[in-house]
């Protein structure tokens, strides 16, 4: 009698340095049957090469290493998330999110809830055991009234732990899934109806009609403290009392398929002003090196309107550029900053760990940034400013009365333009005054009567520079 082999798993499985035939699953555990329906239906249904898998912290995050397929790892509770994410820029791809009830229920639920309100185009499989398996026996969301864990010795108390989160009813509120179904793993008829249940998921993937959720009651006997057989009993008599059996929904006949994807947004659409045409696109210039800007202040000092001029003149000048804001919960008076990255070629990312040009409006922000400017850098201060700690050594040091200069020009809220203009004089975006000037009169291009006026503020400013 010849024993049938497990398609759409790899033939070894390289773990822990070495090669082996056995999973790292507890004996009883369903996480190896579930493993195997899913990879089965891959190879059946010639999916392998169009399939990502993304696997979650818990007990399956070993998955990888048995499923022949595309993998992807994510951070605890986040497998929704990223598959999103692969969803989107991977459309002709078969995307699954495979999690446990701690990894999707708890620390994961609003990613996972959010994903499914959405309708995101992937499959979900969750393995519900009632239980945090691999962490040691804790309670977990699904975990039943009165069943004892490691944190519930005396068993789960609805008045203090609540009680058991049934997923798939909750998701069963939403507009969006095309596909909820739960079911189990507990004997030979119900992972039969698992199997069907799995490839129905797969085949909307397949189909590209959109999220389907299929939750799987697996019995934990390691966690349980029990047998394999008292286990997949335990599933049986009790967990599916719980959490009944059944499809919730099959939308699948009447989903439309996934439109195609729309053109991509010229490079001008993100930008409002009136020259977004004039430059289609970034080129590669060998000659011209990374410069990495940080403008820095108070939420209220235009900041990051400051920051978007120096990137969209960059723009009009063919240069890769990112523009990455970060600011507080304030509208006024909290922190706010903004990283400019300009390149000849394309950036790998829009952090600003160590500027070479760093502008401060105010004092914390000089105490925070002035120590990170790269050597040889330049930092533009406000003459408000107590500089009271000194820059790095090689480091120049600018003192611009921004803030003064528009007060006195009647715009007290222009000091941005007034360091505008000092980067322009010192040459230090390594853009021209040209388009420094085109790209502050774009960022009025809803209030025209101010560009006229921050123009001239600009050109006033500019023999102010020391």
């Amino acid at each position: 009698m010849t024993k049938k082999q497990t398609v759409g798993m790899y033939e070894r499985f390289s773990r822990s340095g070495r090669d082996t035939r056995a999973t790292h699953y507890c004996a009883g555990c369903g996480h190896g049957i579930i493993n195997k329906l899913i990879a089965e239906a891959l190879a059946e249904m010639g999916l392998q090469d169009r399939a990502i898998m993304v696997g979650p912290v818990g007990c399956g995050v070993f998955g990888y290493y048995y499923w022949d397929c595309g993998n992807i790892s994510a951070a605890h509770g986040r497998a929704h998330a990223v598959a999103t994410a692969v969803s989107r820029t991977e459309r002709d791809a078969v995307v699954m999110a495979y999690q446990g009830d701690g990894d999707f229920a708890a620390i994961g639920f609003n990613n996972s809830f959010q994903a499914a309100s959405r309708g995101e185009h992937f499959a979900a499989f969750f393995v519900n055991n009632a239980i945090y398996g691999m962490t040691g026996g804790q309670m977990a969301p699904t975990t039943l009234t009165g069943m004892k864990t490691l944190t519930t010795p005396e068993g789960r108390d609805p008045a203090v732990a609540g009680l058991p989160l049934h997923v798939c009813e909750v998701l069963n509120q939403l507009d969006a899934p095309v596909y909820i179904e739960r079911v189990s793993v507990a004997d030979t008829p119900r992972i039969m109806k698992a199997r069907k249940a799995i490839r129905k998921a797969i085949e909307i993937q397949r189909d590209g009609k959109g999220y389907a959720f299929v939750e799987i009651l697996s019995p934990c006997p390691t966690n349980m403290g029990t047998d394999s057989l008292k286990a997949a009993a335990f599933c049986i008599t009790q967990m599916e009392q719980e959490f009944p059996l059944g499809c919730f929904r099959d939308r699948s006949a009447e989903a439309a398929p996934r439109p195609a994807r729309a053109p991509a947004p010229a490079p001008g659409a993100f930008f409002a002003g009136t020259h977004a045409d004039e430059a289609p696109a970034a080129e590669v210039d060998e000659a011209f090196g990374e410069i990495r800007l940080k403008f820095s202040g108070f939420g209220g000092q235009g900041i990051l309107s400051l920051g978007m001029c120096v990137a969209e003149a960059a723009r009009l000048e063919r240069r890769f550029i990112t523009w990455f804001p970060t600011y507080g919960p304030e509208q006024r008076g909290g922190a706010a900053s903004c990283s400019v990255v300009i390149s000849g070629k394309p950036i790998g990312s829009p952090a600003v760990d160590h500027p070479n040009v760093l502008v401060c409006m105010n004092q914390p922000s000089y105490e925070r940034f002035v120590g990170t400017v790269a050597p040889g850098g330049v930092v533009i201060v406000d003459a408000t400013v107590p500089c009271t700690v000194e820059p790095p050594a090689g480091v120049r040091r600018v003192v611009m009365p921004a803030i003064r200069l528009a007060a006195e020009m009647g715009v007290p809220k222009a000091a941005n333009t007034m360091m505008l203009a000092a980067l322009s004089r010192l040459g230090l975006a390594r853009v021209s005054r040209d388009n420094l000037l085109r790209a502050l009169v774009d960022s009025f291009s809803k209030r025209p009567a101010l560009a006229d006026k921050n123009v001239t503020l600009f050109q006033a400013a500019e023999g102010a520079v020391g």
